[in-house]
């Protein structure tokens, strides 16, 4: 019961030795935990020593905090940006830029998830995307120049839907020209 806190409080256990060398087990649950379980099933409580604010107010900086944190985890997570460890400014400033950056694509796209209907989030959303390629073509002309062709990868059925769902077009061919 150690592992499952939650749960054990809903209870009081007693093991006991009986004189022929046996071991009882007794169990009752403690109603009026199971009671405040019940009332309180599918709420969210909080608890603030703040007494000027509103209930609403109180919530919108909880959604806040909670939302400052998953920004962080976004980052070292599925971003996979970590901080970097030195003392250059303008490196340091450079970081915290493409963090930020980062960190507004991802709203971004969470934004388009909501638009776009249930079901969608923006971590599965990426997991499917990833595997779009832009595959690099050089090709050399007689004039000397050489023709560089991005080609993106054929789109599976499930990466189409998201697209659409999303209002996203990818180009199928970007070209550059450049001398060689």
């Amino acid at each position: 019961m150690q592992r499952n806190s939650r749960a054990a409080r809903l209870f009081d256990i007693s093991v006991r030795k009986e004189e022929s060398d046996r071991i009882s087990l007794s169990w009752q649950q403690r109603q009026e935990i199971a009671d405040w379980v019940a009332l309180t099933n599918g709420c969210y409580l909080l608890r603030s020593s703040i007494t000027d604010w509103s209930a609403e107010e109180l919530w919108r900086a909880y959604i806040q905090l909670t939302e400052a944190e998953d920004a962080f985890r976004i980052h070292k997570g599925v971003l996979r940006l970590r901080p970097i460890w030195n003392q250059n400014k303008e490196r340091v400033q450079a970081h915290i830029f493409v963090c930020f950056l980062a960190f507004v694509l991802w709203k971004t796209l969470a934004q388009m998830c909501q638009n776009a209907g249930p079901g969608h989030q923006p971590r599965k959303i990426l997991d499917e995307l990833k595997h779009i390629k832009l595959t690099e073509v050089i090709l050399p002309t007689l004039k000397g120049v050489e023709m560089k062709l991005y080609c993106v990868s054929k789109l599976d059925p499930d990466q189409k839907i998201i697209l659409q769902r999303l209002k996203l077009n990818l180009p199928s061919r970007l070209v550059e020209n450049s001398k060689m």
